[in-house]
């Protein structure tokens, strides 16, 4: 396999968009008392991080069945380095602590599309 800057060059010169997010993908490490007690300080800090415009998206993701809630959950960040992106997984609160554990990837964006209906009285939005 070639090193990511290579393949990064290559994915480019093919036409695709080539964009790079960085994925953090969160596991518990700690009894569902101390992630609740972590959890206003982590929704603060996902806030903050959307407003700054880090932020790309944020969840829980089901068990392997599609059935349960096993409390894994994905960030996807924007940022300017692997460097930069560990720093701000690192300050989430539920991180910092101790009470979620995170492994990180960069994602090479180069296919695909996104649509978004905003419904604004009606309190939805469809992607």
């Amino acid at each position: 396999m070639p090193a990511w800057t290579e393949y990064k060059r290559i994915a480019q010169e093919r036409g695709s968009l080539a964009h790079e997010l960085f994925v953090i993908i969160s596991t518990p490490a700690a009894p569902p008392e101390q992630l609740k007690e972590q959890l206003s300080g982590h929704l603060a800090y996902q806030a903050e991080r959307e407003k700054a415009g880090d932020l790309v998206m944020a969840g829980p993701m089901s068990d392997p069945s599609g059935e349960q809630m096993e409390g894994v959950g994905m960030i996807i960040y924007r940022a300017a380095s692997m460097e930069a992106a560990r720093k701000l997984a690192e300050n989430d609160p539920m991180h910092s602590s101790g009470t979620r554990t995170f492994v990180m990837r960069r994602w090479l964006v180069n296919e695909g599309s996104i649509s978004i209906n905003v419904k604004l009285s009606a309190q939805s939005v469809t992607l």
